[in-house]
């Protein structure tokens, strides 16, 4: 590592049970480390050849098998599944053998469930490729994959023992993906550390400017200490979900033609608007700034009846329905009921603001 190395890479603990450690910066990738003398990699086949070859080169020579899996949540399916598990059985990985997993999150959920059912689970390790899944899916060891009836209702709890989060990756996403996975980082802002908010949507927010790494590792931090504190979702780990009950939803019954991040900024603005609604304070302005810089990808015209059923299947929900996260204030989430009439009332508020107001265009604000 030179020296100008490391002062741009950063490491954020995870604790815990299973602790590890998340590094942050560029060049991760070739210094990857796993403790194995054979080694699988699953990898999104969308993921560049050059991103490939460094993680490859840095696994050798205990990289045994190599596995390229479809781009996105089409990879997040039980026929996929099956098809990565019969490879690993007939490649004869043993158990002390390790996953590793390349790609954005779908791909590395995808490969930490694969890693926890094969053999009853054998090591993980990750690499996300995405900003969405440094910020989100690579941190927690919560993996899985979706069903036609909702999304990630099959999975398990399996943390990585290391994650590398190679910022030289995010160099070459579009712009509308690299913009659709801030939702998350601006998400720890709204539920825990409010300077985010700022730093997302600064024009410095971009992979190789000078603040672009600590802003990432900070927004990584803000997840690593609630999963630390509870890893499985037993309390604080769900405000994590705040706007997610609507985006799973948007997601499947669009079969997933709008974008997990599209989709969170979505449900980050309904969310608000519940908060509101339940006397919290108004922090729309917020969720609006954030959709105007994202730009998601357009919805279309949605019922609330059509939704409905698959928010009443958010892991969220218990035997007495579904629940919300909602915010008191910046950084004051809670998880509560919200009456069906309240629901259905902000949802109607919110298919106005989205496709009548036209104000997702309008960038004319500053948190």
């Amino acid at each position: 590592m030179q020296p100008t190395e490391a002062l741009t890479v950063r490491r954020v603990e995870v604790g815990g049970n299973v602790p590890y450690t998340v590094h942050v910066g560029p060049g991760v990738l070739s210094r990857a480390h796993v403790d194995a003398r054979q080694i699988a990699l699953i990898h999104d086949e969308a993921v560049p050849q050059a991103w490939i070859d460094r993680l490859s080169a840095a696994l050798s020579p205990a990289l045994v098998l190599t596995i390229p899996v479809p781009q996105g949540e089409a990879c997040k399916t039980l026929a996929v599944l099956a098809g990565v598990l019969s490879k690993l059985a007939a490649a004869n990985l043993p158990r002390d053998g390790a996953v590793v997993g390349l790609g954005g999150g779908a791909a590395t959920d995808l490969a930490g469930f694969a890693a926890a059912s094969y053999l009853r689970g054998v090591a993980f390790y990750t690499a996300p490729t995405t900003l969405l899944g440094m910020v989100d899916a690579a941190v927690g060891g919560k993996t899985g994959v979706n069903l036609p009836e909702g999304k990630n209702l099959v999975g398990a709890f399996h943390p990585p023992r290391a994650v590398w989060c190679d910022t030289d990756t995010l160099t070459t996403l579009p712009p509308a993906v690299f913009r659709e996975g801030a939702a998350e980082a601006y998400k720890h802002g709204l539920i825990s550390d409010p300077s985010l908010m700022q730093r997302v949507l600064a024009p410095d927010f971009v992979p190789g400017s000078a603040t672009f790494t600590n802003t990432l590792a900070d927004a990584i931090a803000v997840k690593a200490g609630v999963v630390t504190r509870d890893l499985t979702e037993q309390g604080e780990r769900a405000y994590l979900n705040f706007g997610h009950t609507l985006a799973h939803a948007l997601e499947a019954v669009t079969h997933h033609a709008v974008p997990h991040g599209d989709a969170v900024g979505y449900g980050m603005h309904y969310a608000a608007l519940l908060s509101l609604a339940q006397g919290g304070e108004d922090l729309t302005e917020h969720t609006r700034a954030f959709l105007r810089w994202q730009q998601p990808a357009p919805l279309p015209a949605l019922t609330y009846d059509e939704v409905q059923p698959y928010m009443a299947r958010d892991k969220k929900a218990d035997v007495e329905g579904v629940r919300f996260v909602l915010l008191h204030a910046l950084a004051r989430p809670y998880l509560t009921r919200v009456p069906d009439a309240v629901l259905r009332e902000q949802f109607g508020v919110w298919q106005v603001e989205i496709w009548g107001g036209g104000w997702l265009r309008a960038v004319d604000y500053t948190p």
